[in-house]
């Protein structure tokens, strides 16, 4: 009894490590103790960038004294880079670093990042004086701008390289070989969501309150103060930690593959697939598995030309230069991305719709009665609580009305397929412009009814509510779109390149933020004698801009439409050649 009873507490991991690098015992590692010191992090970095993000367009045009146009290309252009750079967050974790190491090292970098900017918040000289009483306002200085750019850009390189990190570290503590360990990772990625959740509830509505009514310095400092927190809570559980081995960035593999296929590019490809090099199997030194091999498909086939044999060098993979020769089964997992890229491509839409929600909408709502009563007035970025509120109503809604119909109509036992939720994503971000435009009109309508076309600081005497649609419709909205590109990038990437489904999720949030501010550059030049996106928003158009957007949404929608149908899921593609997929290879459901 007592030698079993030791025994199992021995129990040591393959494929994971503890802080000294021996192999991690199960009983004294992982699972939850550690995943809850890694959640922290993540609602941390969340209250961070949110907190900044949704509230700056007001900073920049009331403090900074920037235009509209300008004000709202700021906040899309640092969350773009925010995302864009979780990319290279993640090239040096899975490379260079370690999810640890990068985690913590970045983490200091956003700290740092939102230190600065708490700073330029209380040095006077970094920012420009209030504006004359006739009305007169300086635009900030090229210096104090590149300070608040310098703030903003280092903590948006802290966020890239925290959040690439965090889900994927979080998961390293749970053994997916174990039944209950596995169970229990699949409850972390619903903590996981959870806590993006409730640190963006805090950031919308406690963080954004401070911020207007006690002073930036303050809604700021909290912020830096709780980064720091977060990362001594974070270091302090190190010898809880499971660590696994450097795999290698999939980017890498993606590289190999066309390099070696265009050094063979004159090659004739042989339509025999024993001519090409391929092993049965090998160790996939990241997960201590072996990895799947993969049928030669005929789609893309100017790739396999990366698999050709050249000359005979042996079939030990260790000893060929992957950047002259592939295997067949890199080929085809390279191949398994190409045929993502039209949904990811068409997803990117969404986001730019969202971008909206933390720029023109808060300035819309800045120039309307925001009262609740005679006492309380809503901060306007504070609106977006509406936004993160539907996106907490809509989760159970769907997975206790929506599956359940799905599963009857549609046979599937988990109702909305991921290509299903990102086009209802879709078609509900269309609504919100609809709806964006209509309360845009109506504003408009009250202002002039009331003489306030020529007044930039009046306030509209129009409920601040009637802005509440687009901000719920876009939050339902994520809901679906956010879980839909999750699951279908986890479900799609293959085994050997889990960490690409991350980075090509979150690339679809960066490249949305940028092509907002791409669309208001061009739309701000062509408009700019009678300007839609005006400084004084009572004498510009910016329901014209809603309209283009709903536009644009709408033919994106009829093009993913085409690709979804395109698209054939990888398990179905395997199962008609035989091969089924291994229970490891399944996405987790949060």
């Amino acid at each position: 009894m007592n030698s079993s009873s030791h025994s199992q507490t021995k129990e040591v991991l393959q494929d994971a490590w503890d802080y000294k690098g021996r192999p991690a015992e199960r009983s004294k590692t992982g699972r939850w103790t550690a995943a809850a010191m890694i959640l922290g992090g993540e609602a941390v970095e969340r209250l961070t960038t949110l907190g900044i993000a949704v509230n700056l367009v007001t900073y920049l045009t009331g403090t900074m004294h920037l235009g509209n146009a300008t004000s709202a290309n700021t906040v899309t252009n640092f969350l773009g880079t925010s995302f864009m750079l979780c990319l290279l967050g993640g090239f040096i974790a899975d490379t260079f670093l370690g999810r640890y190491l990068t985690i913590a090292i970045f983490a200091a970098v956003q700290a740092t990042g939102v230190t600065i900017l708490t700073i330029s918040t209380i040095i006077p000289s970094l920012r420009p004086p209030r504006c004359t009483a006739d009305g007169h306002c300086a635009p900030a200085t090229d210096f104090q701008l590149t300070i608040l750019y310098i703030a903003l850009y280092t903590t948006a390189l802290g966020t890239g390289g925290l959040k690439s990190s965090v889900s994927g570290f979080g998961s390293d503590q749970f053994d997916e070989s174990n039944k209950e360990e596995r169970s229990q990772m699949i409850n972390f990625f619903n903590w996981f969501f959870f806590f993006i959740s409730l640190g963006s509830l805090a950031a919308v509505t406690v963080l954004v309150y401070i911020q207007d009514n006690v002073g930036r310095q303050w809604g700021y400092g909290i912020c830096a103060s709780a980064i720091v927190a977060g990362l001594v809570v974070f270091v302090s559980g190190t010898k809880k930690y499971r660590f696994k081995k450097l795999v290698g960035s999939p980017l890498t593999q993606i590289a190999t593959v066309f390099v070696a296929a265009w050094r063979k590019r004159r090659i004739e490809l042989p339509s025999d697939s024993s001519f090409l090099f391929d092993i049965d199997e090998f160790e996939d030194e990241g997960h201590g598995k072996m990895k799947q091999k993969l049928p030669r498909s005929k789609q893309f086939r100017f790739l396999d030309k990366a698999a050709i044999r050249e000359s005979e060098k042996g079939a030990d993979i260790t000893l060929m230069n992957k950047w002259y020769i592939s295997t067949l089964t890199d080929v085809e997992e390279v191949k398994m991305v190409i045929r993502m890229l039209p949904i990811w491509a068409t997803s990117i839409m969404f986001w730019t719709i969202y971008a909206q929600m933390s720029t023109f909408s808060v300035s819309q709502a800045s120039t309307m009665d925001r009262r609740i009563g005679k006492a309380f007035e809503i901060p306007a970025a504070s609106l977006t609580a509406f936004f993160v509120g539907s996106i907490l109503i809509t989760i159970p809604i769907y997975d206790r009305i929506i599956v359940p119909i799905a599963q009857n109509l549609l046979k599937n036992p988990q109702g909305l397929t991921p290509l299903q939720r990102v086009g209802t994503g879709l078609v509900l971000s269309i609504l919100a412009m609809v709806a964006a435009a209509l309360a845009e009109i109506k504003r408009l309508k009250v202002a002039s009814s009331h003489d306030l076309i020529n007044n930039k600081t009046a306030v509209v005497p129009l409920s601040v509510f009637w802005l509440v649609p687009q901000f719920f419709l876009v939050g339902s909205g994520e809901a679906f779109t956010y879980m839909g590109q999750l699951d279908f990038f986890l479900r799609e990437c293959p085994k050997g390149m889990k960490t690409m489904s991350t980075g090509l999720f979150l690339s679809t949030l960066s490249l949305g933020c940028f092509f907002s501010s791409f669309l208001v550059t061009i739309v701000h030049k062509i408009t700019g004698g009678k300007p839609w996106l005006a400084d004084n928003l009572n004498q510009g158009k910016l329901y014209n801009f809603y309209w283009l957007l709903a536009i644009l949404s709408g033919l994106n929608f009829g093009v993913y439409l085409v690709c979804a149908k395109w698209y054939v899921y990888k398990d179905q593609r395997l199962a008609e050649v035989g091969i089924e997929l291994e229970e490891s290879d399944m996405p987790c459901h949060a």
